[in-house]
């Protein structure tokens, strides 16, 4: 029976992986992955030799309605990305949601996402978030700062290294310089560190000491006085 799984993948230390995911990696007729170099290395070391196929942002929109037909015709597909949830901040949104307007079943099963973990050991409250992902780089940027300038729920975002201390600045910038901030690198990986304070404080920690590797950004609400 045809079905599209969307199976999480380690954020970075293997032994997150699930033993449902592995199972259903080894079970479906193939494996649609954001780089086959590397979930190859991931399928390796699990004993998985399901067919891989790339499926990434820049072919999604040409190989959508061919597996949407493979589906139909009565294939199981399963999704991964290269770390974490398929579809947050990675492809898999368009594949899903052709799935559901033609009445394919969808299963996404749990597991690793990086933004949880940042969000609950940020010590910001967590009971109301909103996620944004990645900013705009350059066109609409200022104004999504000037949007959020009043949230006042938790908000996570995805910053690549080398625009972490840019990005920090802006929070100081555009949410306040006592704003609180909190800052996880390398989520369960060997060199895991959350750097917690202000957003001046946690500015100043990162220009002295330049971070590297995947980084979630957890930044508290507007306080409502």
């Amino acid at each position: 029976m045809s079905k599209l799984y969307i199976v999480p993948t380690p954020i970075g230390n293997l032994e997150d992986m699930t033993f449902r995911a592995i199972k259903v990696l080894k079970e479906v007729d193939c494996i649609l992955a954001e780089d086959t170099r590397n979930s190859g290395k991931l399928l390796k070391h699990f004993e998985i030799v399901t067919h891989m196929q790339s499926h990434h942002m820049h072919n999604e929109h040409k190989t959508v309605e061919g597996l949407i037909k493979r589906l139909q015709s009565g294939e199981t597909i399963a999704l991964i990305s290269d770390a974490g949830t398929p579809a947050i901040s990675d492809p898999g949104f368009l594949l899903t949601r052709a799935c559901v307007e033609n009445n394919i079943e969808v299963e996404c099963l749990p597991g690793a996402t990086a933004f949880v973990p940042a969000l609950v050991n940020s010590g910001l409250p967590n009971d109301k978030f909103v996620f944004e992902g990645f900013l705009p780089d350059k066109k609409g940027r200022q104004t999504r700062f000037l949007a959020l300038a009043d949230e006042v729920r938790t908000m996570i975002f995805y910053v690549s290294p080398h625009k972490l201390t840019k990005t920090l600045a802006e929070f100081v910038n555009y949410f306040g310089a006592d704003r609180p901030v909190s800052v996880s690198r390398e989520l369960s990986k060997l060199h895991e560190e959350t750097v917690r304070g202000t957003a001046t404080e946690v500015l100043k920690h990162f220009e002295n000491k330049p971070a590297k590797g995947e980084i979630v950004v957890v930044v508290g609400g507007k306080s409502i006085k």
